[in-house]
């Protein structure tokens, strides 16, 4: 092996100036930013080098855990069919293919099969290729989806002719999530983006004609803004929201006259967000207006006016709705109460209410497709850290339920042989943080055992305790994986995501510190034998609990982490920037500035002993640019005391998500475990005791 792959690779410094404030910052990485210099992509070409090089004595380890992982898969597979008009549609997947084939059954059997989308053949000559939306129009006769075949989140809207086979000559390009048909069978609104990867427009389409004379429906100037397009589930109406991270404006259309213009339902009033459905005249509102856990409200779809709005449910302190499906006879609430799930269905005519019960201490629950809008019955799916994925129909009438489809796991996995727990760490302020984790059963609490521990912690997403076939891997060879429900994230109400935002983020890296020290004070394991894992967000969750405490863990790993914060949040040209300053503060004024300047993870590198480090980047991250990765790494190359490993593995074929097939994430997934492993001194064959 040529000696100089096993030599890390050093970015050299560049001295940049960026002025802020009257505050000068020496960016010496700065460079990186731009992936057309071929210095910047040989730099990560040599990044790639030297951490296969350092890794490839896992190659063994590496192959096992993939193989693991495969064989836990039940690998020709069918999703459960879901009954939309006259047709039952599902996924499915075959041996040896990358991607899921979409399909139809007027029968719900295989007998009669139509291929609808085989994401196989879309993907024949990409590395990388993502379904966004798919659409079946009104009819059932076409299908309109959109497909980003780079990773940089840039879509194609392709139609097909389901009685032909054949798509139509009509391609929308460089387009944004939103799809939706009106029900004419013939009119599609989608939505573009601005300079800065912003949905700023809805469009509307007419199947035969040039996309360049598609009418512009709605262009909203605002950068803190995007435009997201729904419909409700009795497909009456068309919902355009104008959506910030703290306040949502709705519009709606009748499905059956697309075209004519979106009405105002209630104006843009800061800080207030609201979501649509509609049953019978009546609009269904789900909001946070007066009511911080939400609350639901009616108003007559012939004057939605605010002031004729009426409390169907009240806000209630201890609970939070976070969805509600509107039936014909039903109302579905999912809501929370202290951290856990529940279903909340009442019967409109009676207005019988009950709730749905689980047994475990520590589940989710999650929505699954019901678009049929006279159905009385609920498919809903259930999972924990010990029971696998499974969807269950419930009729909301009988109030039974029986299982549709267990995730299947191969080999000899029972969920009885795993235990899942909840405990509480006590934060700096006091505050209890909750804990969810688990381990095989029998498990010693002596201190020995390594642990995963894993979080997010913003935007107000909830990382639910969910089962991951996955990190059996890690369960079989005597690991603990906690999930740290740091504020920040939405577990405990809208109140929980606010103290862990702007003013308060700090409170998200030492609420993840307490939850480390919990689980070492507690014997599950020990500061030499823990890993910390962070995404994105999470990402810069990681680097600020290395900058804080760098001794709290023996290996970390950072995915595409947004760890260069202020420099990305006083660039408004890029993506999401502008729209994040509800989030992280506008750092051109003085306050952020500072503040998100304490915790940067880039900018508070300091020359110290690091744990050892995996980081991932995506070559075309649209969320998280390479550079911010790549940055992060050169700086602590440069500046770190220490001789542990510090790897940078950049994906040169995809974005944010990571490879897009499934048996490419396995062998990233067995990449990232055979770092943990390796570090932690973690070999051999699978099923070490506890």
């Amino acid at each position: 092996m040529d000696n100089t792959i096993l030599t890390p690779p050093k970015a050299p410094p560049v001295p940049h100036f960026l002025t802020t404030h009257g505050h000068t910052r020496i960016d010496n990485y700065y460079w990186l930013r731009d992936p057309q210099t071929p210095a910047v992509i040989a730099y990560l070409e040599a990044e790639n080098a030297y951490a296969d090089a350092l890794m490839a004595h896992t190659e063994g380890l590496q192959q096992q855990l993939y193989a693991e992982m495969v064989a836990r898969l039940q690998e020709v597979d069918c999703s459960v069919p879901v009954k939309m008009g006259a047709y039952y549609y599902y996924s499915r997947t075959a041996a040896g293919q990358q991607y899921p084939i979409y399909c139809r059954s007027q029968s719900g059997l295989e007998s009669d099969e139509t291929i609808v989308l085989d994401l196989n053949v879309e993907a024949a000559g990409y590395a990388y290729v993502r379904l966004s939306r798919y659409r079946i129009s009104p009819d059932h006769t076409l299908l309109a989806y959109s497909l980003d075949t780079t990773g940089d989140e840039f879509f194609t809207i392709y139609i097909k002719d389901l009685t032909t086979g054949t798509l139509l000559p009509d391609r929308l390009l460089h387009v944004a999530y939103s799809l939706e048909w009106g029900n004419d069978n013939r009119s599609l609104f989608y939505t573009t983006y601005d300079h800065a990867r912003r949905p700023h427009k809805l469009y509307r389409h007419i199947l035969g004609t040039d996309p360049r004379e598609d009418i512009e429906i709605y262009y909203e100037p605002d950068e803190c803004y995007r435009v997201h397009l729904d419909k409700t589930k009795d497909q009456t109406y068309l919902v355009m929201y104008i959506i910030s991270i703290e306040t949502v404006e709705a519009y709606t259309l009748a499905a059956d006259t697309p075209e004519q213009r979106f009405r105002l339902l209630h104006p843009r009033q800061t800080g207030m967000r609201y979501h649509v459905e509609h049953r019978q005249g009546q609009y269904f509102i789900l909001t946070n207006d007066q009511a911080p856990n939400y609350q639901i409200m009616t108003a007559p779809v012939t004057d939605p006016g605010k002031e004729h709005w009426q409390t169907f449910l009240a806000h209630r302190e201890q609970v939070t709705i976070e969805a509600m499906e509107v039936f014909a006879d039903y109302l579905v609430l999912y809501e929370r109460t202290n951290g856990l799930k529940a279903l909340r269905i009442t019967h409109f005519d009676s207005g019988d209410t009950h709730s749905v019960a689980f047994p475990e201490p520590v589940y989710t629950i999650g929505q699954e497709s019901n678009p049929e809008f006279a159905s009385q019955t609920l498919d809903f799916v259930y999972s924990s850290l010990t029971t696998p994925d499974t969807v269950f129909a419930y009729d909301m009438a009988t109030r039974t339920r029986t299982v549709r489809k267990r995730m299947p796991v191969l080999g000899d996995f029972q969920s009885e042989a795993y235990q899942g727990d909840r405990l509480f760490a006590i934060a700096t302020d006091g505050t209890h943080i909750p804990i969810s984790l688990v381990y095989k059963k029998g498990l010693a609490r002596n201190g020995t055992h390594p642990c995963v521990l894993y979080a997010y912690g913003a935007y107000g997403f909830s990382t639910e305790p969910h089962f991951d076939s996955h990190i059996l891997s890690l369960l079989d060879r005597g690991f603990v994986y906690a999930i740290a429900h740091v504020r920040g994230g939405q577990e405990l109400g809208r109140q929980w995501y606010k103290q862990g935002k702007l003013l308060h983020k700090h409170n998200t890296f030492t609420d993840f510190i307490a939850c480390a020290e919990a689980l070492i004070a507690g014997q599950y394991t020990s500061s030499d034998k823990l890993a910390i894992i962070g995404r994105s967000a999470g990402g810069l969750l990681i680097g600020a609990v290395l900058n804080k405490a760098p001794a709290l863990a023996k290996v970390a790993i950072a995915h595409v982490p947004f760890v260069d914060a202020v420099t990305t949040m006083l660039d408004a040209s890029l993506p999401l920037t502008v729209r994040e300053y509800e989030e992280w503060g506008n750092p051109h004024e003085q306050v952020y500035y500072d503040y998100i300047l304490s915790y940067s993870p880039y900018d508070n590198v300091e020359a110290k002993a690091y744990p050892h480090l995996l980081v991932t980047a995506g070559l075309h991250d649209s969320r998280v640019q390479y550079w911010e990765p790549a940055k992060w790494t050169a700086k602590l190359r440069a500046l770190k005391t220490d001789s542990n490993r510090l790897l940078l593995k950049t994906n040169m074929d995809a974005g944010h998500a990571g490879a897009s097939g499934r048996y490419e994430a396995l062998q990233e997934i067995a990449f990232h475990y055979a770092f943990i492993l390796d570090t932690l001194g973690i070999h051999g064959e699978l099923k070490m005791e506890s």
